[in-house]
C-alpha cells in the first residue's frame, strides 16, 4: 500500500506543480530522482539553472559545461525525460531560432511566450 500512496503523492506533487506553472504562480519545491549518464545529468542541472523567461543557446551551454560539441548538449537535452520540469525549451539555436523540441516546435514557442508574461 505504501507504493500507492507514494504514487499519489508525487502524482498530487506534479499536478501542483504544472497548474502553478500555467497559472504563472511561484514553482513549489520539487526534487527530481533522474537516472541518466554523468553527461546527461550535468546538462540536466545547467537547464534547471535557466531562470523561466529568458534562453540560451545550444553553444554557450557547450561554453558553459566546457563541451566541445554543441551537438552532444542537444543529444543529452533530447534524452530529457521530464522536458517542462527540466524547461529545456529555454535553449535555441546558434541564430535564436526555436529548433528541436520533442513536444513540436510550435509547443516550445508557446512555452517561451506564456513565460514571457510571468
Amino acid at each position: 500500500m505504501a507504493v500507492a500512496n507514494q504514487s499519489t503523492s508525487h502524482t498530487k506533487l506534479a499536478c501542483d506543480w504544472l497548474e502553478a506553472y500555467f497559472a504563472g504562480a511561484a514553482l513549489p519545491e520539487v526534487t527530481l530522482a533522474l537516472t541518466g549518464t554523468d553527461f546527461q545529468m550535468k546538462v540536466w542541472r545547467a537547464l534547471q539553472d535557466i531562470p523561466s523567461g529568458q534562453t540560451v543557446t545550444y553553444g554557450q551551454l557547450a561554453k558553459l559545461l566546457d563541451c566541445k560539441s554543441a551537438q552532444a548538449i542537444g543529444g543529452a537535452i533530447g534524452k530529457n525525460p521530464v522536458s517542462l520540469i527540466v524547461p529545456c525549451h529555454r535553449v535555441l539555436g546558434a541564430d535564436g531560432g526555436l529548433t528541436g523540441y520533442a513536444g513540436g516546435v510550435e509547443r516550445k514557442a508557446w512555452l517561451l511566450k506564456h513565460e514571457e508574461r510571468g
